[in-house]
């Protein structure tokens, strides 16, 4: 085993899926490397979902193969459920429960030595120490999301997938989703994450993935993907604040700085 092949945590090689006559997955193939995100973008249908069951040992692939920290998807599906987590598009939680039983309850299914003490760690790490008494109907859906997110770490698996974490967010609680993400990989997680928003995939991802018609057709980081279109010169453009720049400026959320003021920029068309 080479060096290079060492540090890759996930390997697809040739997936390949069909529901009746649809052909979902025609070859799917990419790597993902330890403590890294990496964003499988696509618009909806493209099989970004349908690849995340897959490797999560939900669904079989019709041909192909795929493996995580080594074990083989298809022939070691314990020991890949072992060394996973998965949070799907929507927050599975019980509104029922307040945040803290929610960690609780997960711990305790999961067999883990003082579950109290890990649903306090988690809370303050995912900073819901504050609501973790209150039940999880009163979240709004940034919160909620963070919670599950925090489930999802219960055992402190060493690979999670996001399918699509942010879908129904309002521009807010995607700030904070994206910072609880960008903490993980810091942390040393590895996170494959689907998404159909362009910005997300800009914002976090380390390398980036584009799935369309059943196949990978680019792979790069942002600054590999943005060299597959030429340049273009613009000189003295007045630079007007965006619409998250205005948003953030009046909610006062500190989750990023506003941007405000004229800017010249230069660029450079062929």
């Amino acid at each position: 085993m080479t060096i290079q092949q060492q540090v890759q945590t996930i390997r697809v090689r040739g997936l390949e899926k069909s529901y009746d006559k649809l052909d979902v997955l025609r070859g799917v193939d990419f790597d993902v490397a330890r403590g890294s995100i990496f964003a499988l973008l696509g618009s909806n249908g493209a099989g970004k979902t349908t690849v995340v069951k897959i490797l999560s040992t939900l669904l079989k692939a019709d041909a192909g193969a795929a493996s995580i920290n080594g074990f083989d998807v298809a022939t070691q599906a314990s020991e890949v459920r072992e060394t996973i987590s998965l949070t799907g598009q929507f927050a599975a939680v019980d509104e029922m429960l307040s945040g803290w039983e929610n960690l609780v309850l997960v711990a305790r299914l999961r067999h883990l030595d003082d579950p109290d003490l890990i649903a306090d760690e988690l809370l303050a790490r995912f900073s819901l120490t504050d609501a973790g008494a209150r039940k999880v109907s009163t979240y709004s859906g940034g919160m909620r999301r963070r919670l599950d997110i925090a489930m999802s770490l219960i055992g402190n698996p060493p690979v999670i997938f996001l399918d699509e974490p942010t879908t129904g967010l309002d521009p807010q609680a995607r700030i904070e989703v994206w910072q609880t993400v960008k903490d993980l990989a810091e942390g040393g997680t590895t996170v494959l994450l689907t998404t159909q928003y362009l910005d997300e995939a800009e914002q976090l991802a380390d390398r980036i993935a584009i799935l369309h018609k059943g196949r990978i057709i680019v792979n790069g980081t942002l600054a590999e993907l943005k060299q597959l279109l030429p340049p273009a010169r613009v000189e003295y453009v007045e630079k007007q604040p965006t619409l998250e720049d205005v948003f953030l400026a009046l909610v006062g959320s500190g989750a990023k700085d506003s941007a405000t003021g004229n800017h010249r920029i230069s660029e450079e068309r062929p």
